[in-house]
């Protein structure tokens, strides 16, 4: 992966720096991790649900079907053939702190993609989270 940014947190990853809070952050609530509610996220997620569908059967959309997005290398689910350029080389794998960071940060994270970000708040993106996290194998 080419993007200072992304190489930044892979590399806070790795060394167990903190990332940004999100439904996925381990620990107790003290820990600064805002907890996600998937009923909540659900809600989130129909602004999404115009490019995005996260069941299995339901294949791609506008935009690639996120069903067991979280431990998938970013731009390569089969058989979605309009990622941008930015996206099929980005060259890491989607964990829901990478998801957090980038909806937070649209404008600095793959800010080359062609994906719409809409504005939410840290509950929002907890939530999304969290609703994102029940659709796995």
């Amino acid at each position: 992966m080419n993007h200072p940014l992304v190489k930044t947190l892979l590399l806070a990853a790795t060394l167990g720096a903190a990332l940004p809070a999100t439904a996925a952050s381990a620990g107790a609530p003290d820990d600064g991790a805002v907890a996600g509610d998937a009923a909540r996220g659900r809600k989130v997620f129909f602004q999404c649900r115009t490019c995005h569908y996260p069941e299995k059967a339901y294949g791609n959309h506008n935009g690639p079907n996120l069903y067991a997005i979280f431990g998938r290398k970013a731009g390569t689910r089969e058989g979605y053939a309009y990622y941008s350029e930015t996206m099929k080389n980005a060259g890491f794998v989607w964990t829901p702190q990478l998801l957090d960071f980038w909806l937070a940060n649209p404008k600095t994270f793959l800010p080359d993609s062609t994906m719409v970000v809409f504005a939410t708040t840290p509950q929002e993106r907890a939530d999304l989270i969290a609703y994102l996290q029940q659709f796995h194998d």
